[in-house]
């Protein structure tokens, strides 16, 4: 045994801020303009698309970071099941992963076996073949994967092209963000952890299936911006929405750990990027935090037309998720986000 602690606290609540990213970004430069690159970086969206005929697209993500759990096979699920995620956000269905891993040789190789074995078997789920990886020996755990999909380049399902008059449509609960720093500080009950976990292991691969039955305009999945980081992303200057706080699903014990201040540093580089952006009208501190709690796998937030939305949301439910019509799109505003 070593005395490498495995988890120091992770998933997405590792990112970087998106103030920070985004000053980085901005300065990359921009190559050759390439007309089959669908989507790039420039919209901040889920994943990378580039057309290879009239039918078929490409889309390639990856997404890694250190353990938010103690157990290694658990953790391995997560992590497989955050970066399948970014293919199901785009409408696309995953083809081949690659494992990326960062371990201390020094560690129990069980422990990587583990953790591997819970990624394979996500992989496996989302209809995928896991095709091989990279591994470096490092100081800390880390794990995720690198995905390839396909999706026609008719039915991509960008992060930034919602409608106004269109709702939007959470699929997971929020919160898992606070319940993990709770367990890290043996504050959280074995039944909110245990209700993280089975929201973070959950592939959206269902969600998304079922979306393409409808006209849906916009999807982004909520992951370490928290959903008022990635609704910002959705509206995209050019819209204004509004969130009624009572209808957003959350696991219910997060809302007693954020009033017992249980938080993490990645909420608060949420909250000072995206509060700009936002008018809170009479809303509950612990509420306020749920809302700029960093998702690790978190759900699908969708855009769909008013006349669907209801008929989505309960086509979802039907199959075992916690969906929920959170609020709408409206005209641009004075504000961005109003949250009642």
């Amino acid at each position: 045994m070593s005395d490498i602690v495995f988890c120091k606290g992770g998933g997405c609540t590792a990112k970087l801020g998106a103030g920070v990213l985004s000053k980085v970004l901005e300065k990359l430069p921009r190559g050759e303009y390439d007309a089959n690159l669908m989507v790039g970086y420039d919209s901040r969206d889920d994943a990378a698309v580039y057309k290879i005929t009239e039918d078929i697209a490409v889309v390639q993500t990856l997404d890694f970071f250190p353990p938010m759990v103690e157990d290694p096979y658990t953790f391995g699920k997560i992590a497989a099941a955050n970066a399948l995620s970014d293919i199901y956000a785009m409408g696309a269905d995953v083809i081949t992963a690659l494992n990326i891993v960062c371990f201390p040789e020094k560690m129990d190789m069980n422990i990587l076996g583990r953790i591997m074995q819970g990624g394979a078997e996500k992989v496996i789920e989302a209809g995928g073949i896991l095709a091989g990886g990279h591994s470096i020996n490092d100081s800390d755990v880390k794990y995720g994967l690198s995905v390839n999909g396909i999706v026609s380049p008719k039915r991509i399902l960008a992060n930034n092209t919602a409608k106004q008059g269109d709702v939007l449509i959470l699929t997971k609960k929020l919160g898992v963000g606070i319940v993990c720093t709770a367990s890290r500080a043996g504050e959280a009950s074995q039944d909110a952890m245990d209700e993280a976990v089975a929201s973070m292991t959950a592939l959206n691969k269902y969600a998304s299936e079922i979306c393409r039955k409808y006209n849906v305009n916009a999807c982004t999945d909520v992951t370490g911006f928290g959903l008022m980081g990635h609704l910002h992303e959705m509206l995209s200057g050019r819209l204004s929405a509004h969130i009624i706080s009572g209808s957003v699903p959350v696991i219910r014990r997060a809302l007693d750990y954020a009033d017992e201040f249980l938080l993490t540093a990645a909420a608060q580089r949420n909250r000072n990027f995206t509060e700009q952006y936002i008018e809170f009208n009479n809303i509950p501190f612990a509420v306020e935090e749920i809302l700029f709690d960093p998702q690790t796998s978190g759900g699908l937030l969708i855009s769909i037309g008013a006349d669907e939305g209801e008929g989505l949301a309960e086509e979802l439910r039907s199959a075992g998720m916690p969906a929920s019509i959170i609020g709408e799109i409206t005209a641009k505003d004075k504000n961005e986000i109003y949250v009642s």
